[in-house]
């Protein structure tokens, strides 16, 4: 079996002491000027890395000052109702990871007086923060010496090294661990993670070509004095989505629509959705499936099928638009898990975090429903 530690760089030219020192003063250079760079408090970081996960840089910087604006502090976090902090994270998706952002502040501000812990074996005993996400807090704000093993930092392994076993793998994961902590310094760990992440990000790119003749180590990388670049990483399929079959309804009473808390466990945990349902119904099974919520359709009218995609199924929907002339009871209060409640155009817009998945109907409210109702 190869060993891919760092002592193999030795036989490409280069002693393994210098490869850190060479990415640094790269990345002196050439980093990204990123908003939680400039200001990379530990509340920063945090909030940076897990609105990162599994999402595009461009794509958080409006998420992330709208979410420090209304939330600048572990504190104010801690004290935020767990309604505005989904509202401020819609369009993000992924919504548990907001839930354990909240949770983990309400445990900060009780169990370590507010202050973010400083090591990865303190920062791991918080929800929502894994080894990854407490690997870069604690290097980027305390200087810990731990790399912080993302899908970058996998595919730079992979090349440097000429690793060609699947990438995604717990034995990858630790032989890029080994790699990476041989190659740490003493000091500048935050800055060699973020250099990686930079390395990964815009050089050593996936899904392509990477841009080799930029990359500060290109005198030493095995892929490509290998010509094996686009070959690596290895990346075995994924297991095939299981697909499911969705009818959603668009309900409104009275000038309001029809909203219903997700239970608080599983897909979309505790986030507000149209009612649907599972299957894909004709127009006789919608009308029997209204009675059994309580009220009958004056007017009714299918609307685009839309699909989105989890990680690991796919929902494809039908939608229909419902005019409810009577209601035999809806709730009042505040809503409840899998109850039926009644909604105002303003407070779908500015107060209830509906899922991307539902987007296209969310849309379809906002250029029919929206405008009327304010008109």
């Amino acid at each position: 079996m190869v060993n891919y530690r760092l002592d193999m760089d030795i036989s490409i030219g280069k002693k393994t002491d210098d490869l850190a020192g060479i990415l640094l003063e790269w990345y002196d250079s050439n980093r990204r000027i990123l908003p939680w760079r400039e200001d990379p408090s530990p509340y920063h970081v945090w909030i940076s890395e897990i609105m990162l996960q599994q999402t595009r840089v461009e794509a958080v910087r409006g998420y992330y000052a709208r979410f420090l604006e209304a939330l600048p502090t572990i504190e104010s976090l801690a004290e935020a109702d767990e309604d505005l902090c989904a509202k401020l994270w819609q369009g993000l998706g992924y919504y548990s990871r907001v839930r354990n952002l909240h949770r983990a502040a309400i445990r900060i501000v009780d169990e370590y007086g507010g202050v973010m812990p400083q090591t990865v074996a303190e920062l791991t005993k918080l929800p929502g923060i894994g080894p990854y996400t407490a690997a870069a807090i604690a290097s980027i704000c305390f200087d810990e010496r731990i790399p912080a093993i993302d899908g970058n930092l996998l595919r730079v392994f992979s090349r440097m090294t000429g690793y060609d076993q699947d990438i995604r793998s717990g034995a990858a994961k630790s032989a890029a661990q080994a790699f990476y902590e041989e190659l740490f310094p003493q000091e500048r760990c935050g800055d060699l993670n973020q250099a990686l992440m930079d390395l990964g990000a815009g050089i050593c790119l996936p899904n392509g070509a990477p841009h080799c003749e930029d990359c500060p180590w290109q005198e030493h990388c095995r892929a490509r004095s290998d010509g094996t670049c686009q070959q690596l990483p290895v990346v075995l399929p994924k297991a095939k989505r299981k697909i499911e079959q969705k009818t959603v309804f668009l309900i409104y009473y009275q000038g309001r629509l029809v909203l219903r808390r997700r239970p608080e466990k599983g897909l979309l945990a505790g986030l507000y959705e149209y009612p649907n349902a599972d299957g894909t119904m004709t127009a006789e099974d919608i009308l029997s499936y209204l009675r059994t919520l309580g009220f009958s359709a004056v007017r009714y009218r299918s609307l685009p099928e839309a699909t989105h995609i989890f990680t690991h199924r796919e929902w494809h929907m039908t939608g229909w638009e419902i005019l409810a002339d009577e209601w035999e009871e809806f709730a009042s209060g505040e809503p409840r898990e899998h109850e039926l409640f009644l909604v105002t155009a303003s407070d779908l817009q500015d107060v209830y975090s509906i899922p991307s998945a539902f987007s296209k109907y969310t849309e379809q409210i906002r250029t029919d429903y929206l405008k009327l109702s304010r008109g």
